[in-house]
């Protein structure tokens, strides 16, 4: 039985994908998180100017300077709260586009890489559709054994963080809360110096830090430097039912088109 070429990285492709991804980053760092570098002086300037707005109602017969000057600090707190919320829900949202695009660019170059040796609008479907599981099975049986990497915990952490944003309450939070429970904001730890039961912990309690980010970064960039350069048909193993299932339907369908 021939040997063929099943899938192929086209080095200039591997380097495009990298850059593609690099650049995205680079410029969510400096056109969107820099905005957030001094959110602490802009808290304070948002407490001088209420203190400069309000001084017209500032009556020393009647009015505690003191209170006037807790208020400008609430006012302060306030903002810086706000501030920092936007902060984070732009990193969730890069994190989300981030991780979206590299998750198609994997499916996109699948089918095509299929297409050269398979003809069928099912398959085509299914590789679009399948869950994540499913692709890494596909993956591990052209003998990429990818669970097995360092990256691929970060990639399916960052799964999980994508979904929780997407959908709020739900399995992927389950499973974030089982696995990583890191990416869960523990509003007590630094009140009690230790991770407290994070069984309390919901969506709104999702947080990516800055390190995290960059982490989900790597893992991406490693994920593509790994892809292998070519696979071919003789290393691979149990394939997938689901992914069968579609190659048979495909068949099945060319079969009937070609009687007729």
């Amino acid at each position: 039985m021939s040997d063929y070429v099943l899938f192929q990285m086209w080095g200039p492709f591997r380097q495009s994908l990298i850059a593609g991804h690099l650049f995205y980053v680079e410029q969510a760092r400096k056109r969107l998180f820099s905005q957030f570098d001094d959110i602490e002086s802009e808290a304070d300037k948002a407490a001088e100017n209420w203190l400069e707005q309000s001084s017209h109602r500032f009556d020393p017969d009647r009015h505690d300077p003191g209170s006037f000057y807790e208020a400008a600090n609430e006012v302060g707190v306030e903002f810086y709260g706000l501030l920092s919320d936007m902060r984070d829900q732009t990193r969730l949202s890069v994190v989300a586009g981030m991780f979206h695009e590299w998750d198609k660019q994997l499916r996109g170059w699948l089918v095509q890489e299929i297409k050269h040796w398979h003809l069928g609008d099912n398959t085509t479907l299914k590789v679009w559709s399948a869950d994540f599981g499913d692709i890494a099975d596909l993956l591990e049986c052209i003998g990429w054994q990818i669970r097995c990497t360092r990256y691929f915990p970060t990639l399916d952490a960052c799964r999980l963080v994508v979904n929780v944003y997407k959908h709020g309450e739900g399995k992927s939070l389950v499973d974030l809360r089982q696995k990583y429970s890191e990416y869960l904001d523990d509003p007590f730890q630094s009140t009690f110096g230790c991770i407290s039961g994070f069984e309390f912990r919901d969506h709104t309690h999702l947080k990516v830090s800055d390190e995290q980010f960059q982490a989900f970064s790597d893992a991406i960039v490693a994920f593509w430097q790994d892809v292998p350069e070519s696979v071919f048909s003789s290393q691979t193993t149990d394939v997938p039912g689901w992914f069968e299932k579609a190659i048979l339907s495909d068949q099945a369908k060319q079969q009937q088109v070609s009687r007729k």
